[in-house]
This record gives structure tokens, sequence and C-alpha cells, in this order.
């Protein structure tokens, strides 16, 4: 669905190859949760091409102070958030 390259490690067991990552860490408060997001350089642009592979968004793009934001469902029914970052990404430093 995503256009990873991959390998079955049997039984169905899918390990993706992915792109150099980020992680972020926010303080919060109360119940502990933990959101998924991709990255991209052009919303617009990574959602087309999501869609030619059969991808279906669950939100319309809005923007947020960091960035603009959809997201989408994966086929075993969990959501992950797309977006394209307004602020400087660790990728600024290279």
């Amino acid at each position: 669905m995503l256009g990873y390259p991959h390998v079955d490690a049997g039984h169905g067991w899918l390990i993706f190859r992915l792109p150099p990552a980020e992680v972020a860490v926010h303080p919060g408060s109360g119940e502990q949760a933990l959101d998924l997001y991709l990255t991209c350089d052009s919303i617009e642009r990574e959602m087309a091409a999501l869609a030619e592979r059969g991808v279906t968004f669950t939100q319309p793009v809005s923007e947020q102070r960091w960035g603009r934001t959809t997201a989408f469902r994966l086929p075993g029914g969990a959501t992950v958030g797309l977006y394209e970052p307004s602020h400087p990404t660790a990728f600024d430093l290279e």
C-alpha cells in the first residue's frame, strides 16, 4: 500500500525497509498516547501518489501551527498521520 520494499519473514509477517526517520517526543498530561505521522515535502504530491495505490484518506488536509496534516487508514485498521512540516526538521542538519 505504501510502496516500501519488504521481505516476508514467514506467515505473512512483513518487514519493511523504511526511509530515514525522525522521532519527536512531546510533553503531555493525562493518559498516554502515541501518534504516528509520516512526513513529506509536499502533502498534495504524496496524497496523489498514495491515492494511486488505493490509499483512502480519513481526514481532509488541515493547517496546524506545525504543518499541514491529513490521515489515512492502514489495511489492519490503524490510522497513520501524514504531514508536511512547517518547522525545522532533523534533516535540516545535513
